[in-house]
Formats: structure tokens, C-alpha cells, sequence
């Protein structure tokens, strides 16, 4: 098994090599704990850095390790998990072929640890619609589209784009940020997938740490999307009291003024939804959605995990999605995820019928 490989597993010739091998899963996880706890270590790493750890030094090892790593995904079976692990994945690949390409840039011989440009491209079936240009490259808008798509970026925009004869321009630098998505789709691809039993027992004790990893994490992002359709029970029951002006205990207006923060609503607009309590104090809310935003704290506060919203009493109405989620947060981002786009209109585009929502 080449260093080659064991740099960069998601690579065709990578998966080839395991099997030209004829490796049998069943039996490395069972007899080869290098294997298994390098698999761990990727999978945890991903989570808790968005990295997957520092690479053994036995090819071999850190080769059959990335299947075994994609079997522990699979086996925890969390959408947020699948996605942070791709992500760690391709940085780690963005992170080493950067560093490749600087090598050939410098004229030095790239060793066979390294990839080139063209095998990238060609890796990925794109030699055909990336041009190389006197200023840069241009790329298929076809193929620019679904490459761009998790680029949150204003600059990824096509509106914001020269866009001339079908062909999107970009420079050398994006080119490479957008061939680290094409290596996030294929490791995400086909994830997670069923896993033989006999494998998923010898695996117990690392797929439990795993899920208590995920469980301690504050599993927030940049959703910056209000569609209270899509909230968590315990979310949209809080949310409801709020716009009857029911009084909230301290520990459930914290819970909902922090979710309410962590999915990019403003101060004003968090205030503005208390204002039909008759207690509202304006200055106190205020100073209090504040301090939660870490505006003026030194912390950004995440809204509470499942287990401490059960244990305030605030975990309400649990449905099917709730019974393998860990947190409200990650419940929402997979709800997000999962809907048709006409399903996700932001409350705050509304006009008039958003006021009428919120009490206004």
C-alpha cells in the first residue's frame, strides 16, 4: 500500500489498492487495534477540531483506517455527524495537496506523497471543464453550481460572478477551495450505509464514545434561518408561550433567547418578540439576550443540549427525529436540511404575515 493512498484514501487508485489487497473488514476491526483506534481518532478529531488527527506513520494503518472511520460514521448514523466528518476530511486533503502544489510551484520534485493539479481535476472528471487561463481558470457553470453550493461566501454567488459563454471565471486559490468540495461530496457520498453485524459488534465500545463526543458538543453553525415550521418540539413550544405572553422561568427563556441567537436572530428581533409580556422590561431583556449573544460577555452561549432541556422539564412534544438527536440545534440543522426550499422562508422575509406571527 502506497503513502500515496494512505495521504489521500479517497482517491480511486486508493480504494483499488484495499482492494487488490482482498482486505477483509470483518477481520481487521476484530484483530488489528492500531487500525481500529486510528479510525476512532479520525472520527472524534473531526468533531471536535475539523481535522482528523495526526497521520501514523504505517501506511497500512492509516490506509484501512479511513474505511473503518466511514463504518463508525455510518454505524452512529447523525446527519451532523456525516457532514462534520467530510468536512475534517476534505480539509485535511486541502490542507495536504495546498502543500503538494506549493512543492511543484517551487520546482522541486513532488515526491509520490503528492498530487498535482491535473491528477486532481482528472481525479474528479473535471480536466474537461476547467480551463486554464492568462488570469486564472474558468469552469463549467454546470459544474461551478453544485461545487459552489456549500460555499456560504457572498463572492460564491453566481449573481456576483462574470459569468461569459457559460463558463464561470475563478482564481487558481478557488479552483482549489472548489476542488476541496468535490472531495467533500465523494467522502460524503453514500454515507451512512448499513453495516454487517459482525462488524458493528466489534465496534461497540468506539461507536459509544463517539456518540458521547457528539453529545457533549455545542452543534451550532452559521444557519442564519428562522422557520419556526422547522424548530424542535421543546423550540416551537417555547416559542409559543413567548407570542401568548406567558411568563417563562429563567432556565426556559435562556433556552430559547440562546437557540433563537445561535440561528442568527438579531437582539432587536429577539427583544421584539418578548415586548407582548406584561412584564416586558425592554432594558433588562435586552442586557440579558445580549449577554447570551456574547456581545457583552466574553461567551457566545449555545442553546442547551436535549439532555439539560429533559432535565429543566423544557423537552416537550419528542417526536422520531428528537428520539436520535442530541441536540435542538442539530435537530433543526438536519430539519433544515431535509426541506424543499419553499418549505424554508425565513419568518423575517414575511413582511406583514411575520409581524402578525411574532404578536406584533
Amino acid at each position: 500500500m502506497q503513502r500515496l493512498h494512505a495521504r489521500y484514501p479517497f482517491l480511486e487508485a486508493a480504494r483499488d489498492a484495499v482492494a487488490t489487497e482482498a482486505v477483509d473488514l470483518a477481520t481487521v476491526v476484530e484483530q488489528d487495534e492500531a487500525v481500529v483506534d486510528r479510525a476512532r481518532e479520525r472520527v472524534v478529531a473531526a468533531l471536535e477540531d475539523g481535522e482528523t488527527g495526526q497521520p501514523r506513520r504505517e501506511a497500512r494503518v492509516e490506509l484501512l483506517s479511513y474505511p473503518v472511520a466511514r463504518v463508525l460514521v455510518s454505524m452512529v448514523e447523525e446527519n451532523i455527524l456525516v457532514r462534520k466528518y467530510a468536512r475534517a476530511e476534505a480539509a485535511t486533503a486541502y490542507d495536504r495537496f495546498t502543500a503538494d502544489l506549493e512543492e511543484t510551484t517551487e520546482l522541486k520534485s513532488v515526491e509520490s506523497t503528492g498530487l498535482d493539479l491535473e491528477t486532481l481535476l482528472s481525479e474528479f472528471d473535471l480536466h474537461d471543464d476547467v480551463r486554464e487561463t492568462s488570469d486564472g481558470y474558468r469552469i463549467d457553470v454546470g459544474t461551478y453550481l453544485p461545487l459552489a453550493e456549500d460555499c456560504w461566501d457572498d463572492e460564491w454567488r453566481l449573481v456576483n460572478r462574470a459569468l461569459a459563454d457559460g463558463e464561470v471565471p475563478v482564481s487558481e486559490a478557488e479552483l482549489l477551495v472548489l476542488l476541496q468540495e468535490a472531495i467533500r461530496s465523494r467522502i460524503e457520498d453514500g454515507l451512512p450505509f448499513d453495516v454487517p453485524e459482525v462488524i458493528a459488534t466489534a465496534l461497540e465500545d468506539e461507536e459509544a464514545e463517539i456518540r458521547e463526543v457528539l453529545a457533549d458538543l455545542e452543534l451550532t453553525r452559521e444557519i442564519d434561518t428562522v422557520v419556526p415550521d422547522l424548530f424542535p418540539p421543546c423550540m416551537k413550544a417555547l416559542l409559543d408561550q413567548i407570542q401568548k405572553g406567558e411568563h417563562l422561568p429563567h432556565h426556559s427563556r435562556f433556552a430559547i433567547t440562546a437557540f433563537l441567537a445561535n440561528i442568527g436572530m438579531s437582539t432587536d428581533e429577539i427583544v421584539d418578540l418578548y415586548r407582548v409580556n406584561s412584564s416586558f422590561g425592554e432594558e433588562m431583556t435586552r442586557y440579558q439576550t445580549d449577554h447570551i449573544r456574547g456581545d457583552s460577555s466574553p461567551t457566545e452561549y449555545s442553546a442547551p443540549s436535549c439532555a439539560t432541556m429533559q432535565s429543566y422539564g423544557d423537552c416537550v412534544n419528542k417526536d422520531d427525529l428528537c428520539e436520535r438527536i442530541p441536540h435542538p440545534m442539530a435537530y433543526y440543522e438536519e430539519r433544515i436540511d431535509d426541506a424543499d426550499d419553499d418549505e424554508v422562508e425565513d419568518w423575517r422575509d414575511e413582511g406583514d404575515e411575520g409581524q402578525e406571527a411574532s404578536g406584533d
